[in-house]
């Protein structure tokens, strides 16, 4: 089969090559044949060495993928040959709080990913994807997606009429858009290009705030709201732009903390966090009961993921650079032939 392979870490370690079909599907487990997936900075940092230098290699890289299942092993329900599925980020993660294990034994380190046509998973690993998407479409949802869906359904629960600040375009961004449109909240979108911006308002966010104009963008947000802050902040800076997300949440309201792509060192202030009562929320994707919800409200809401581009698996190399340059709209995608 073809496939992806890191031999050590470094973007020039990267090669397509062809490796073993992994053979049959053992009880519990399920053959997929992968059709697409879908980049995340992870992949980027995973790649280069610096999300976890103790990630085993050679490894496929690569978290979300989509694709239709090929055979099925013994004791296998609810699961059959032709079903289109998403692969899931955790696969041992089914609900609830996971332990160490379920949280770190996850596809595109340590578990091989999906830049390859075949992967042999545990029938866990594995869910129905939304019947009206496309494979290049529902490849975007396993990471970035359920991300999104985590921080507002799961770990917390977004209201209609609440306010969301949500931080750029990129994938877990777009999809925070679309799910707090869905339910009728207020979306401030920040970014640093006016283009994105609009491209964001086409997507129904209410007010546009581009931070190189605006950079005390915490004090917009509280003069936007009348001086009270939004509820929900949408946080993938880090301790780059934690200050701010600081000064522009409310009372009592929620920063869920998704990335930290402006940085992880800053002298910071917390005070307000004590004295306005806010709740900071880590979030790391997300359970298998969660995917399944989300999934089916994707489904009820004809929701389409926002996807960039769509690359060929032979040009795995420039999607990752595309990815790396930050200058996409939502998610970047790579084709399995």
């Amino acid at each position: 089969m073809k496939a992806v392979q890191l031999s050590s870490f470094g973007k020039e370690n990267l090669s397509l090559i062809d490796l073993p079909d992994p053979g049959k599907p053992g009880p519990g487990e399920v053959l997929v044949r992968f059709r697409a997936a879908s980049l995340n900075f992870r992949d980027y940092l995973v790649v280069q060495g610096k999300y976890n230098p103790n990630f085993p290699v050679p490894m496929v890289p690569c978290s979300d993928g989509s694709g239709e299942i090929v055979e099925v092993g013994e004791n296998v329900t609810g699961i059959k040959t032709g079903d289109k599925i998403n692969a899931t980020f955790a696969p041992y993660w089914l609900s609830g709080h996971a332990n160490k294990k379920e949280l770190r034994t996850t596809l595109g380190g340590p578990l091989d990913g999906t830049l390859r046509q075949y992967a042999i998973l545990p029938a866990t690993g594995v869910v129905p994807m939304p019947s009206h998407l496309s494979f290049e479409e529902a490849a975007t949802l396993p990471c970035a997606g359920l991300t999104a869906w985590s921080s507002f359904f799961v770990e917390n629960q977004l209201k209609k009429g609440e306010s969301v600040v949500i931080q750029g375009t990129g994938g877990v961004s777009l999809f925070a858009l679309q799910f707090a449109k869905a339910v009728g909240a207020t979306v401030y979108l920040t970014s640093s290009s006016d283009e994105k911006l609009e491209r964001g308002k086409s997507l129904g966010a209410d007010y546009l705030i581009n931070y190189k104009n605006i950079t005390a963008w915490g004090e917009k947000i509280r003069e936007l709201t009348g001086g009270e802050g939004a509820d929900h902040i949408v946080e993938v800076g880090g301790a780059g732009t934690l200050e701010q997300s600081i000064k522009a949440v409310k009372l009592f309201g929620t920063i869920h903390l998704i990335g930290i792509l402006a940085g992880a060192i800053k002298d910071l202030n917390l005070l307000p966090l004590v004295m306005n009562q806010i709740k900071v929320q880590g979030i790391v994707v997300g359970h298998r009961e969660g995917f399944l919800a989300m999934n089916k409200a994707i489904e009820e809401w004809k929701l389409k993921p926002v996807v960039d581009k769509v690359y060929e698996l032979s040009e795995f190399k420039d999607a990752l650079e595309y990815l790396k340059d930050g200058k996409h709209f939502g998610k970047i995608v790579v084709r399995i032939p």
